[in-house]
């Protein structure tokens, strides 16, 4: 018969298993600092020795590393989603921009419609509070925190949505994002874009969630990227016929 006595699991296996699974539902971060050894083991409840144990073999798998002097992190995982070559292929193409944002457009605006359904009443929380520090970044005109909280924003619909394979592909991407990769928002307020209307748009997709209407979301994040693909066409054309007039002018000049 195929049956076998059950065994009791070591403390360090599930210290482990439950490490594991915070990483993988992106609870615990990359880079984030574990709390130091004595916390987490009163946490866990567990000696410090199969604390220790658990976090040998949690090294031994890439998925905590240790810093000397400073103490255990999760490790970067998301830094092996792109290559350097390809990050850099992807800095020097436009058709990777925009490829970029249609794969966006289409990940998010599904991942909009599953947080209406599935997220919790926390998630929604989150989105509303990130929302919130939207506005008043706005009102101040801060640039910066507004695109933090920008990227923020998104991600915090796409944790909402629960899944955690688009969790981590997306926060991947969005470290792209936040290092200028595929563009940068300054370039759409050249484009007479607005913070309010950014603001605006956010402000639909976050009422849509709010009232847990799957089909709005979807359309929302879906109107709002692709304003977004707009603003940065008629950006690579404004640039592309300012080079054509420089070449006129100079054409011009040179004739006198």
């Amino acid at each position: 018969m195929p049956f076998q006595k059950v065994q009791s699991e070591k403390l360090s296996t599930s210290v482990v298993r439950q490490i594991e699974l915070l990483i993988l539902r992106g609870i615990l971060r990359p880079g984030e600092r574990l709390p130091a050894e004595r916390e987490l083991s009163e946490r866990l409840g567990v000696s410090r020795p199969s604390l220790r144990e658990a976090v040998a073999e949690l090294q031994e798998m890439g998925l905590l590393n240790s810093k000397a002097g400073s103490g255990i992190y999760v490790a970067e995982v998301l830094g092996s989603a792109f290559s350097p070559a390809l990050t850099q292929l992807f800095a020097t193409h436009d058709e990777a921009v925009f490829d970029y944002l249609a794969f966006r457009r289409d990940l998010e605006a599904l991942a909009a419609e599953r947080a209406a359904r599935l997220g919790s009443d926390s998630d929604l929380k989150v989105i509303q509070a990130v929302f919130d520090k939207m506005e008043i970044a706005q009102e101040a005109r801060d640039a910066e925190a507004e695109a933090k909280l920008d990227a923020q924003f998104h991600m915090a619909i796409i944790e909402a949505s629960h899944n955690v394979v688009m969790l981590h592909m997306m926060r991947s991407m969005f470290d792209l994002l936040s290092q200028g990769v595929f563009y940068n928002r300054q370039i759409m307020f050249r484009q007479r874009t607005t913070r309010s209307a950014l603001l605006d748009q956010h402000r639909a997709i976050n009422t849509a969630l709010q009232a847990r209407d799957p089909d709005a979301a979807h359309a929302a994040v879906e109107k709002h990227l692709s304003y977004v693909e707009q603003c940065l066409t008629d950006h690579k054309k404004a640039e592309r016929n300012e080079a054509v007039a420089r070449q006129k002018l100079e054409h011009e000049a040179a004739r006198d």
